[in-house]
Formats: C-alpha cells, sequence, structure tokens
C-alpha cells in the first residue's frame, strides 16, 4: 500500500494508478497519475530522473507514452508503485504530489479514429422492440459479428464539457421538421483506448489484445433519438450520435483491471474463428447512472455479448489500420431489468413511461439544466475495489 496520506487501502491505492492530463497553476498540460486525491506529476519525474520513459511522459498528451508498447508500460507502472510505496523514495517524491482540489483535468489523450459498437444484446433487443415494433428486436447480422459504425473523433470531449443540445430534422405525422431535438438521451458506455499502431492491411488478433489496448475509459455517446429514428435506415447513425461523446478523465490501465476479468455470454450460434477468444471473458465492471443526483440505473458489463477482444480483432480484420489513441466503446451497457439499462430511451421506453427523480421532477427524455453522471467500479486483489471514475455532461440550450 501507498505511503501517500489516504491512498492506502482507498479505490486510487496503488493497484489502479490510472494516468490523465492535468494543468496545476499557470503550468501547461502534462501527464500524471492519480494515487488516492493526488495526483503525481510524471512529466516532473521523469525530468528528474525518477522514471524513464525515453521523454514520452514529458509530452501533454498520453498518445506518445501509448504508442511505447506494453513492455514500456510495465516497466513504468513497476516504477511507479516502487516510488508510492516505499518511504525512501518520499522526499523526492511529496513535492510532484498535487491535491485533486487544485488542478484541472484536460483530454487525456488526442483522439485518433472513434468507432461505437452495438454490443449488449438487452440493449439491441430493447431497442429493435422500441424502434421497430413487430419486427424481430434482433436483425440477423447481429450474433455473428459485432455491430458498429465510424464516429467523429472531433466530438470526443472531456468530462464536464457543457453538452449543446443538437438540431436536426425529426419526423411528425405533418412531415420533417428542423429544430432542437426532444428526445435527447445517453448512452452509457466503456471506451477502450489503443496504444501501439498498426500498418494498414494488418489485422489484430483477439490474443493480441492486451498487447494493443492501453487501458479503458467511461464513456457516454449521447444521442438525439427522435434525429436518430428519422435518419438510421438505410445507413445508421449520424446527426443523432455526433454531437458529442464524453469520456472520464482518467484512463485506467489494462494491468489494474487483471482481476476484473469473468467468464462472458456463451455465443449461440458459434462465432467464425477469427473471432473466437478462448477463454472467452469479459470485463466485469459495474456501472452506476445519476439523473441529476438520482441513482436511476446500475448496468452491469458483464454482460456484454460481444467482448472487448473481439471487438478490437473485428475493427481490424479488414486491414483498417489503428493509431495511437484511437477510441472504440462498447455500446450502451444494459442488463436484463429496467433498472440496469444505459438508456434512457430503455428506462422510460421510448417515453411511454415516465420516471420521478429524487427531486420530484418527472421526466423522459433530458431537459436543458439535467446533469448526468456515469461512474463504475471493479473488482481488485485481495477484495479491494478499482474505481474507473466519472464521467459527467450538463445539458445547455440549443444554439440557433
Amino acid at each position: 500500500m501507498s505511503w501517500v496520506e489516504g491512498a492506502a487501502g482507498s479505490s486510487y491505492d496503488t493497484h489502479n494508478l490510472p494516468y490523465g492530463v492535468f494543468t496545476h497553476a499557470d503550468a501547461p498540460a502534462r501527464i500524471g497519475v492519480r494515487i488516492g486525491e493526488f495526483v503525481l506529476d510524471l512529466d516532473g519525474a521523469e525530468a528528474g530522473g525518477l522514471i524513464l520513459a525515453g521523454g514520452a511522459l514529458r509530452a501533454s498528451t498520453l498518445n506518445e507514452f501509448m504508442a511505447l508498447g506494453h513492455a514500456q508500460w510495465g516497466a513504468v507502472r513497476k516504477r511507479i508503485v516502487e516510488l508510492l510505496t516505499d518511504p525512501s523514495h518520499r522526499a523526492v517524491v511529496t513535492p510532484l504530489l498535487h491535491p485533486l482540489a487544485e488542478v484541472t483535468l484536460r483530454m487525456p489523450f488526442e483522439v485518433g479514429d472513434y468507432v461505437d459498437f452495438y454490443s449488449s444484446e438487452q440493449h439491441a433487443s430493447n431497442v429493435g422492440q422500441i424502434f421497430r415494433p413487430g419486427e424481430p428486436p434482433l436483425l440477423p447480422n447481429w450474433k455473428h459479428l459485432p455491430i458498429g459504425y465510424h464516429g467523429r473523433s472531433g466530438t470526443v470531449v472531456a468530462s464536464g464539457t457543457p453538452i449543446v443540445r443538437p438540431c436536426g430534422q425529426r419526423s411528425t405525422p405533418d412531415g420533417p421538421v428542423y429544430g432542437p431535438s426532444v428526445r435527447l438521451d445517453i448512452e452509457a458506455e466503456v471506451g477502450f483506448v489503443v496504444g501501439p499502431p498498426t500498418a494498414l492491411g494488418d489485422r489484430v488478433s483477439v490474443e493480441d489484445f492486451s498487447e494493443y489496448v492501453f487501458g479503458v475509459v467511461l464513456l457516454n455517446d449521447w444521442s438525439a433519438r427522435d434525429l436518430q429514428a428519422w435518419e438510421y435506415r438505410p445507413l445508421g447513425p449520424f446527426l443523432g450520435k455526433s454531437f458529442a461523446t464524453s469520456i472520464s478523465p482518467w484512463v485506467v490501465p489494462l494491468d489494474a483491471l487483471a482481476h476484473a476479468w469473468v467468464p462472458a455470454p456463451v455465443q449461440d450460434p458459434p462465432v467464425l474463428d477469427y473471432l473466437r477468444d478462448e477463454p472467452h471473458l469479459g470485463l466485469d465492471l459495474r456501472l452506476a447512472v445519476d439523473w441529476n443526483g438520482s441513482r436511476v440505473s446500475e448496468p452491469p458489463f458483464a454482460d456484454m455479448y460481444w467482448t472487448p477482444a473481439q471487438q478490437l480483432a473485428h475493427l481490424t480484420v479488414n486491414g483498417a489500420s489503428v493509431r495511437s489513441g484511437d477510441l472504440y466503446a462498447s455500446g450502451t451497457v444494459s442488463g436484463a431489468r429496467r433498472d440496469q439499462v444505459g438508456s434512457f430511451l430503455e428506462l422510460t421506453w421510448g417515453g411511454a413511461e415516465p420516471v420521478t427523480l429524487a427531486d420530484g421532477t418527472v421526466r423522459t427524455f433530458l431537459a436543458d439544466g439535467d446533469t448526468v453522471t456515469i461512474s463504475a467500479t471493479a473488482a481488485g486483489a485481495d477484495g479491494r475495489t478499482v474505481s474507473l471514475g466519472e464521467v459527467t455532461g450538463t445539458v445547455v440550450p440549443a444554439r440557433h
């Protein structure tokens, strides 16, 4: 356990050590790692010779460090643990610790490409029933490949960024109209951040997942359901999804989640060979969704039908290259119960069943001024908890 005050026994002790980017006072943005309620300045640690990473920790984003690969990530993590647990380092490390309350967290990495998957069977079935009543909830290809679409990397934003209500076309009985979305929604997801790049034409196998994925973030893929319902046939999501995607400021390294892997749901029919991951494992992450301070859902990530390794393998099977900082999202995380869904479309069943929040207000979809926070935890070693932090956003009025 760490000698840093308050860190020992917390969900941010040395078994976690998520990476982020922060500013302090008038200093430029720099890389740090969270320990308890402090941020360890890794720029200063490398500048002082305490950590060796070829200068990658002196950059203003994580991209250069993530590109170094698994062996370098492991070596740096081991050294950080030494610095934070061996009291002999206390004198030189303490000046590099900044209280969280005194720093501003920034986007942790520059997003290359962004892909959003659709990997929860419960969510896909619910959406199918709501959007396509009278038709099979799952389309014929759904259990054969991880369905996904390419989003906009330029609208991936840091937690806390205000979410401007999007405008676009929506269908009415009198024909399409233009204006602000009236069915603004969330999607509680988990994002995976790519480290080393690949060459165009190469593929990443399911076995190589941990060599290419640096870590995990929480993600809210804000969705305008009225825009989506009108535009998504025949080519899928566009304006209803592209206006904003929020991510948490801390990237939790895969090594911190080593004890959170559990058997994933059985896949029937059997998948094709390039998608066969043995053992077939998913992450047991426990998400929570708070709407204006009211806990409305607790989605279970362990129920996801398609695994992160399968998603990356499918993303690259056609030879598509990945770059350091590429981000791919799990898709909405939903369980079997109404209090386990990851979208308000499902929570209110398309707006037909409003929910009452703790302050007495009644909602179907998001109103201006509403704040949504998604948080998550995972099991760590020796019964400890790993926190994935939280991603928060507040809706502000549309700009006409």
